[in-house]
């Protein structure tokens, strides 16, 4: 399972003309989930994103996670972080979760993201949407389950 998390001021996704899932200060998640993840791998990219200390304290030094300072979360599923990219010119994606798959393990992380008791918000699973994103740094990790 890959988490791409960006820090950002504000963020909404769009689908068609309704704004689905809309936050203030705190992280965008993109979540791309593999054909081998398992709810334990979204237990820990949920439990690292909430306490990924990557707000600045007094004194401007990443010091501080969503939990701690309240921040809000918005996660959108992307299948594309599984890319294989190695061969050719068009991106192959065997290492991808079947839909059915990778919609159960997105909303299991969405939950244990709302177990920490902040605000999350998501896009639709499976949908075309557009994510609007003021990124605050920028800062974009990205973290990988199987790299614990």
């Amino acid at each position: 399972m890959k988490a791409l998390v960006q820090r950002v001021t504000n963020a909404s996704v769009t689908v068609g003309n309704k704004t689905v899932g809309e936050i203030g200060e705190g992280l965008v998640v993109f979540l791309g989930i593999a054909r081998d993840d398992s709810q334990e791998d979204a237990r820990y990219l949920a439990d690292k994103v909430v306490n990924l200390r990557i707000f600045s304290n007094e004194a401007g030094r990443f010091s501080l996670s969503a939990l701690e300072t309240g921040r809000e979360i918005l996660v959108v599923s992307q299948f594309t972080l599984l890319a294989d990219t190695r061969k050719g010119r068009r991106p192959g994606f065997t290492e991808a979760a079947s839909p059915d798959k990778a919609g159960e393990l997105y909303e299991f992380f969405v939950k244990q993201v709302r177990s920490f008791g902040l605000k999350v918000e998501t896009g639709i699973f499976q949908e075309h949407m557009l994510v609007n994103i003021h990124n605050d740094g920028p800062v974009t990790l990205l973290l990988e389950s199987k790299n614990k």
